[in-house]
């Protein structure tokens, strides 16, 4: 038997157990965020067909609390691709098995940087957009990637007007 995967998505279901949680049996942010860069990773990896980097993660939203004993899956997409650079977009779905209820967990998106034996940052395969919903959320990437390029210009640009003291 064939399983055909689409090399630019991935999705990732698992349990969430107590060594995840804190005191009020919630899962800790941290381990939500351990998960997301290991399914970004593993999406960015597999659709460039070598090992990636985390560069950023941004908009890393908690919009629900999710419990011990949820199922939770991670659902990646590569969004957006540059030379090396992808943007993989998570969406977090958490599932209460007992009131088989579902809901949107947390939402997030990963820079991942392709790179070649010696570290150093090399081509990825450039995107094809087939489908209405990798059409949007390609252009929403694009206005994140303006976002994060103006956002690091105003940076350089306070730094420049306010450099550090060294006291």
């Amino acid at each position: 038997m064939t399983t055909e995967f689409k090399s630019n998505q991935l999705s990732m279901t698992v349990l969430m157990s107590p060594e995840m949680a804190n005191f009020s049996g919630k899962v800790h942010g941290g381990a939500v965020l351990r998960l997301l860069d290991q399914v970004a990773y593993a999406c960015a990896s597999r659709y460039a067909g070598r090992y990636v980097v985390t560069l950023s993660v941004d908009q890393v939203m908690f919009r629900q609390p999710i419990a011990v004993g949820e199922l939770v899956t991670f659902l990646a997409s590569v969004n957006y691709t540059g030379t090396s650079s992808m943007e993989i977009g998570v969406k977090v779905v958490a599932e209460d098995i007992l009131k088989r209820s579902v809901r949107h967990a947390n939402s997030c998106f990963f820079t991942m940087v392709a790179v070649d034996d010696e570290g150093r940052p090399t081509p990825v395969p450039p995107l094809q957009l087939e489908t209405s919903d990798e059409r949007r959320r390609h252009a929403a990437a694009l206005i994140r990637r303006q976002l994060r390029e103006e956002m690091e210009q105003r940076h350089l640009e306070l730094l420049a007007s306010n450099p550090p003291s060294h006291s």
